[in-house]
């Protein structure tokens, strides 16, 4: 027992996320018939969950605002933390943890 005690740091190192690499390329065809099913199902769940969909904020960008200057990918993940949790005071709607 006491050993998994001294090696639970060296797990929690490991497990240390890097990047997040995105879903599927840009520059791929559209999925269709059940990949696209899928695709939408599984980003469905994760929406439910709070995570948001990096490649379909940089389409919307393309195609809407084309002159913008999109944000990065860990702008945008900030952008969605801070905007589901915000850390100013006064704002209701943060972290109960």
């Amino acid at each position: 027992m006491s050993e998994l005690l001294r090696a639970a740091p060296a797990l929690r190192q490991m497990a240390k996320i890097q990047r997040c690499r995105p879903l599927a390329p840009s520059d791929a065809p559209p999925p269709q018939g059940w990949r696209l099913f899928w695709l939408r199902l599984s980003q469905s769940f994760r929406l439910m969950v709070g995570v948001q969909d990096y490649q379909n904020y940089l389409r919307h960008m393309r195609q809407r605002h084309p002159s913008a200057v999109p944000m990065t990918e860990k702008e945008f993940h900030r952008y969605c933390l801070e905007a589901r949790f915000p850390a100013k005071g006064g704002k209701m709607g943060k972290c109960p943890c």
